[in-house]
């Protein structure tokens, strides 16, 4: 296996950027930081004025960002996260958990204007996760938040949770993702479902900034009106990324890049719970192109650490260190690829 300094030096090569002086932070993760309030099982829906019952519930973190901000950490990476907390409750635990963590806090910005982001998290006995969500805070991040020096001493930008942060997403959020790449650092976006609708519209002036491109297989088929892997991958390309992974859940992961296709199948585990595994592929595929690894090794790291994900209740708890996620995937088989 190549020397991470190696292998940081021909990613950039490869990604057509320059070789930077060694920076003191890994990632720099932008996005949405939640409060989740999760309860499991939740099947139904009580009837009105009724009460239900589950045997699970709790409070914890989330927010594409914090979670992968987090997953980052345990994977030996040094992470910065920036963003939105209101003035309440739900920020100290926001904060509290990113700082316990490890995570550098310094850059996320409290707002007394609007309240921290919630979500509520309905876990299905399946392992299938339902959400109501509260944007808060999250709506009104600011360019500003993201200053250049932190740009300059980070390798990555990660942009995490675009398409539900109103007011930032789309101009605005292109414009730090193109100051992130005058600043040397490669960038990589990430998004969430679009209740709106608004789709490619509001995402494709991100696009043009970003080198590396990791939607779920059901955001990236409505952002392109494609249904296969390979179209889906051909469409996005063509709006700027030279890396696309697709999610794929239960069915692994489809990379694409103008010269290599690879198409991994997932883990073969009995998931509990859902929440945070799209983060921590994420996590772990931004994980193994820092260390320069291959891209097919790259892609089955990354799909082991969503596997990991969810075996566990919450969104990072599942997630472990480089040696027990090594170890995972050397002891855990792969699923046959459906044909």
């Amino acid at each position: 296996m190549r020397s991470e300094r190696n292998g940081n030096h021909e990613r950039r090569a490869a990604l057509g950027g320059s070789v930077v002086p060694e920076r003191d932070i890994d990632v720099a993760s932008l996005g949405i930081l939640v409060a989740d309030v999760f309860g499991r099982p939740i099947d139904e829906w009580p009837q009105r004025g009724r009460l239900s019952l589950v045997r699970e519930m709790g409070i914890g973190i989330g927010g594409c960002a914090a979670n992968a901000g987090i997953d980052l950490v345990k994977l030996g990476l040094k992470v910065s996260v920036i963003g939105r907390v209101g003035d309440d409750g739900f920020a100290l635990v926001v904060r509290k958990v990113l700082e316990s963590a490890g995570v550098d806090v310094s850059h996320i910005v409290t707002d007394p204007q609007a309240g921290t982001s919630g979500t509520m998290v309905m876990v299905h006995g399946d392992g299938e996760r339902s959400f109501i969500h509260y944007p808060g805070a999250n709506g009104r991040v600011q360019p500003s938040d993201t200053p250049d020096d932190l740009l300059q001493r980070s390798k990555v930008l990660l942009l995490a949770g675009a398409l539900v942060m109103p007011g930032f997403d789309g101009e605005p959020a292109a414009e730090v993702l193109c100051r992130a790449r005058a600043a040397g650092a490669v960038t990589c976006l990430d998004t969430v479902w679009d209740a709106t609708g608004t789709w490619m519209k509001l995402l494709a002036p991100m696009l043009k900034h970003a080198d590396m491109f990791l939607p779920s297989i059901s955001e990236a088929a409505e952002l392109t009106n494609e249904t296969e892997p390979r179209r889906i991958a051909e469409k996005l390309m063509e709006c700027g990324p030279r890396i696309v992974a697709l999610k794929q859940g239960d069915e692994g992961c489809y990379i694409r890049t103008p010269d290599e296709e690879i198409d991994l199948p997932a883990y073969d585990i009995t998931p509990v719970d859902g929440t945070g595994a799209g983060d921590a592929f994420v996590a772990g595929f931004l994980r193994g192109h820092l260390a320069g690894w291959p891209l097919g090794e790259t892609g089955r790291f990354a799909c082991a650490t969503g596997a990991m994900a969810t075996l566990a209740m919450g969104t990072t708890a599942g997630v472990k260190g480089m040696e027990e996620t090594l170890e995972f995937m050397r002891e855990t088989p792969m699923r046959p690829k459906a044909s």
